[in-house]
C-alpha cells in the first residue's frame, strides 16, 4: 500500500493514507490530490553567472531563458509522511492516517462526512463522532 495526499473539498487540511481506508469511514470518497491535476508548467530563469568550480576566477554568463517543469500537487520529497498521526476506530476497524492542518478542521470534516459512529484519536485527545445526518434521541 502507498500513502497518498488527499484534500477534502473546501477544507484547510490534507489527509495522507490509503484512499480505500479513509473512504471506509466517510460518505463522500476522497481522491488523491495528484490525480488529473499533474501538468507541465513554464518558468523563466533570469540571466546569471556560473562558475565551473569553487575557485573559478572567470565565471561564464548564462542568458535568461525559459524552462518547462512538472507540477504535481500531491508530490512529496523523501519517504517521510508529513503531519501528525490520527486514528479512526468504529469498533470493528481501526485505521491510522496522517494529516496536516488543525485538529479542529479535521474534526469538523469528520462530523460532516462520517458514514458511521466512530472515534477520532488525535495527538491531543479522543473524540466520539456520530454518523453525519444522524439525530440524537
Amino acid at each position: 500500500m502507498t500513502s497518498v495526499k488527499m484534500i477534502p473539498d473546501g477544507r484547510d487540511i490534507a489527509i495522507y493514507g490509503e484512499p480505500a481506508n479513509i473512504n471506509y469511514f466517510v460518505k463522500t470518497d476522497l481522491e488523491p490530490a495528484s490525480e488529473g491535476s499533474v501538468e507541465n508548467k513554464d518558468s523563466t530563469v533570469s540571466s546569471h553567472t556560473r562558475r565551473r568550480f569553487a575557485t573559478d576566477t572567470s565565471p561564464s554568463n548564462v542568458s535568461s531563458h525559459s524552462r518547462e517543469y512538472l507540477f504535481d500537487p500531491g508530490r512529496r520529497n523523501g519517504g517521510a509522511i508529513p503531519g501528525q498521526i490520527f486514528v479512526l476506530d468504529d469498533g470493528t476497524e481501526r485505521r491510522q492516517f496522517h494529516f496536516t492542518g488543525r485538529v479542529m478542521d479535521l474534526h469538523a470534516y469528520l462530523v460532516a462526512e462520517a458514514s458511521m459512529d466512530l472515534t477520532l484519536v488525535s495527538p491531543s485527545a479522543s473524540y466520539d463522532i456520530t454518523a453525519a445526518g444522524a439525530t440524537a434521541a
